[in-house]
């Protein structure tokens, strides 16, 4: 065995396991699980030799997902609430570094072994019970997906609108609100996710490294036509905030921050499934580091900065539709102009909608039934729930899916990131067995497939981040949801662990 990292005991005895210099495991026989049931092709841990994933991958990742529509109109929501535009901001960009602390601690285990979410999920909560953690983290993505496939399908339904004459009316009146074309465009934005999923990771990374500079390109070309148009940076910029002392602003802002956090909780959980790939934890690290907090509050402020334009600009629109990109493009009448926009919308949607919304469910649904459901099969189930989930009804407020989708979810998903955080960092101390995390037999088996341990800890933190629900003196626990799961199920999991150890195999 080479020096750098010591796995276990356990796996320093299998031929089938090896560690290299730089700290990275491999499973180096993977047919020697050919027959587990917990295991795919999909699910397997990525060959040293196959992870080849740079900084600027993960700089692009991130700025791919990071410059989409929903990060766009998020100062929407804040404002709206009473805050001034740097308010706003800070609220932004104050939750995007808190939430990268646990976006990097569960990207660790990815680079170091090779697996994605659920695979390490198994670690935690059972061979079984990982999916739990997954299929709660796969319903919410789901909804996203959801989300991301209809602005998406708004794009391109604006772009033939501008190339087609007529479009709008060429099939008849409203189907549902909306007209017979943009639930055609909506299905071609699906179609187009479903594609690239159906072609699988190197298509992916490929297409993120495109999108990002493309995108902000596009984005700083917005900004700087609003900003030409209407002499300045308009009204917006110099609104005052509506909160005159910090007791008023607090009640705002707490819950707007975990409404940030809640934003990314997703990733914090399943960036194993992209870090899996990465050729060293310091590559990994710097790219998500430079990228993340960076992008999203400057993709939020040139969002106010714009909007703030356009009301000067196109003063006879309503405040809701100038938030909106699509809208406000549509608004141009130079259909070339208009049919450049909307691709550039479409190609930052459809980046950020496969990367955070179809990859981490689609190993979330493989994980639960390995031998019959593949990474593809996976994607599908997704992309049919995203529409059975209804996303144009989920889009009509912006400041419901922040203060109610947003602070809601980052409860539970909190919940499961201090489970597994606890899990690795404190009880086992970054130690794995590669192994045995795809045998049904193995160190990982606990309970019949169940850590009960995992699983009282993650209800306890979802408990008491939900209850100021139902009880409205406990409001303020629902405010700090994202924090009071992480910290309670962290807590309440090193506690169990400690008076009742797992009996391991």
């Amino acid at each position: 065995m080479q020096g750098g990292s010591v796995i276990s005991k356990a796996a320093d005895r299998s031929a089938d396991v090896k560690a290299h210099l730089d700290g990275r495991v491999e499973l180096v026989n993977p047919e020697s699980l050919h027959a587990s049931a917990l295991y795919n092709e999909d699910l397997a841990p990525v060959p040293v030799g196959k992870r080849n994933w740079t900084t600027y991958n993960y700089a692009a990742l991130w700025i791919g997902m990071c410059a989409s529509i929903p990060a766009y109109m998020l100062a929407s929501g804040l404002i709206a609430s009473g805050m001034n535009w740097w308010q706003a901001i800070l609220t932004i960009s104050l939750g995007n570094v808190i939430v990268l602390i646990p976006i990097l601690l569960n990207s660790h285990p990815g680079t170091k072994y090779g697996i994605p979410f659920p695979v390490f999920a198994r670690a935690s909560y059972g061979t079984i019970g990982s999916n739990l953690p997954a299929l709660m983290r796969a319903v919410v993505a789901c909804g996203w997906f959801g989300i991301q496939a209809w602005i998406g399908g708004q794009a391109l339904d604006t772009f033939f609108s501008a190339v087609i004459p007529g479009w709008h009316t060429m099939l008849g009146g409203p189907v549902a609100d909306h007209t017979p074309t943009e639930w055609i465009s909506f299905g071609l934005f699906w179609l187009a996710n479903i594609y690239i999923i159906f072609c699988g990771m190197d298509l992916l990374k490929k297409v993120e490294g495109v999108a990002a500079p493309f995108v902000l390109v596009m984005t700083l070309a917005l900004f700087g036509w609003a900003v030409t148009e209407a002499h300045g940076f308009g009204y917006l910029m110099t609104e005052k905030s509506k909160f005159n002392t910090l007791a008023e602003f607090l009640p705002v802002f707490i819950p707007s921050v975990t409404a940030m956090i809640g934003y990314w909780a997703t990733l914090s959980l399943n960036m194993p499934d992209f870090t899996r790939f990465g050729r060293s934890q310091k590559e990994q690290i710097i790219g998500q580091v430079v990228a993340l907090p960076t992008t999203m509050t400057l993709f939020a402020a040139m969002g106010v900065i714009i909007t703030s334009a356009a009301v000067v600009i196109y003063p006879h629109m309503k405040m809701s539709e100038l938030w909106d990109p699509v809208k406000l493009i549509g608004q141009f009448d130079q259909p070339f102009v208009i049919a450049i926009a909307m691709f550039t919308v479409f190609v930052a949607t459809l980046s950020v909608n496969i990367a955070a919304n179809v990859v981490s469910p689609a190993n979330d649904f493989a994980n639960a039934f390995p031998k019959v459901i593949s990474f593809r099969i996976g994607g599908l189930i997704t992309g049919i729930a995203g529409i059975l989930m209804q996303p144009w009804r989920l889009v009509a407020d912006p400041s419901g899916y922040i203060f109610t989708w947003l602070l809601g979810y980052s409860g539970g998903l909190g919940s499961i990131a201090g489970v597994m955080i606890a899990d690795y960092w404190l009880v086992n101390k970054k130690q794995l067995v590669l192994k045995d995390l795809y045998l049904t037999e193995g160190e990982y088996r606990f309970a019949n497939g169940w850590n009960w341990r995992a699983v009282v800890a993650t209800l306890a933190g979802c408990a008491l981040a939900w209850v100021g629900l139902v009880v409205p003196a406990l409001k303020p626990l629902y405010d700090y949801a994202w924090f009071v799961g992480f910290f309670v199920s962290s807590i309440v999991y090193v506690v169990l662990v400690k008076i009742a150890p797992a009996k391991k195999a």
